[in-house]
């Protein structure tokens, strides 16, 4: 007696995990907030410190951050998962938020798919302004996307891959980077991330903190690369972003007829779902079948052209010649007002006795 075993293979699935309420970062009066002394007699609220009093940077730069957020503890559910609000917490990038889910804001990493309601606003909620701080601080500018952050102050300790190491290991909790320059010898970086977003975050994450060696970070927007390359790069990006846009807009039906007349107008075959089908015959990928022949412009030059008879332009003729033969054949006739014929007066020679007008004469 043989019996058939047949053994079935469960395969566990990840469960998603669900984000819990966030939990308070800080408990009042952990923090201690340190006042900036009064080093002249106006105070400057646009660069946050005293007019005529440090000359090099703000006081605050000077002093490492009592706190760091912590994305793995830190992210869960707040007020604003229901409420609608999709800006994130300053605070919460800071690592100090002491209202943890009762928070107004996410306390989650931006998500770059997701656009703002406000493009004047970073995803902090603050007002942009039309240019930058002179010292490339603050909120930032509406008129630029800028997606690098110029990094100050870094201690090395080694050669130049090991500093760009640390410097990504740092950085890349807040978001995809695209590329990276570490300025050997200058203690600068440059991080590029793939959104704005993550730029914003990542600017005020990282302000004030310190990498591996207990330094103090300045942390600020990177002016424009004069790199050509890198400006022409930027330019094609922000075109694709456009166009990608326009499209998220656009019915579908109208950017299919768009491209099926274009495809006609260009000679080419559409394939059920719409991308351009080489010809098999022609040995060149890019020759094109012309289905359309135009008139060859000799042949369009030897017409006679109508001449305008008359008060009425050749334009008028052609059209009273297609309503007249509209009417005949519809049986109508066409009736045709001729006017009177005035026989004309005879002309004279010379002047006669009786043009002078009296007989008396």
């Amino acid at each position: 007696m043989s019996t058939d075993e047949t053994s079935t293979v469960v395969v566990k699935t990840k469960p998603v995990k669900k984000l819990k309420p966030a939990r308070k970062q800080v408990k009042a009066g952990d923090v201690e907030r340190k006042e900036t002394p009064q080093t002249g007699k106006e105070y400057n609220i646009w660069y946050n410190k005293w007019a005529g009093g440090d000359r090099e940077d703000n006081y605050s730069n000077k002093v490492k951050s009592q706190t760091r957020c912590n994305i793995k503890k830190d992210s869960g559910l707040t007020r604003a998962n229901t409420t609608g609000i999709r800006y994130c917490c300053l605070f919460y990038a800071r690592g100090c938020c002491p209202y943890g889910w009762e928070c107004d804001y996410l306390h989650t990493l931006p998500d770059p798919d997701n656009a703002l309601p406000d493009s004047s606003k970073d995803c902090f909620a603050r007002d942009k302004f039309s240019d930058y701080r002179d010292d490339m601080g603050g909120v930032g500018s509406f008129n630029r996307q800028n997606r690098t952050l110029y990094v100050g102050r870094i201690k090395e300790t080694g050669p130049g891959p090991e500093t760009e190491e640390i410097v990504i290991r740092h950085f890349k909790e807040w978001g995809e980077i695209e590329r990276i320059r570490v300025l050997q010898y200058r203690s600068v970086a440059f991080v590029t991330y793939v959104s704005e977003f993550g730029a914003q975050f990542a600017k005020e994450a990282m302000a004030c903190q310190s990498l591996d060696n207990d330094e103090i970070l300045n942390v600020r927007w990177a002016t424009e690369d004069p790199n050509p390359v890198q400006k022409v790069a930027e330019k094609r990006r922000l075109e694709e972003i456009g166009q990608e846009a326009i499209k998220a807009r656009m019915d579908p039906r109208i950017v299919d007829a768009m491209r099926a007349v274009r495809a006609l107008e260009d000679g080419d075959m559409l394939d059920d779902e719409g991308e351009v089908v080489e010809d098999p015959e022609s040995g060149d990928p890019e020759a094109k079948r012309r289905r359309i022949e135009l008139p060859p412009p000799q042949e369009a030059a030897s017409e006679p052209q109508p001449q305008p008879l008359g008060l009425l332009s050749a334009d008028t003729m052609e059209g009273l010649k297609y309503f007249a033969e509209i009417r005949k054949r519809n049986g109508v006739s066409l009736s045709v007002v001729h006017p009177k014929t005035i026989p004309p007066k005879p002309l004279t020679s010379g002047l006669g006795v009786a043009d002078y007008g009296s007989d008396e004469d």
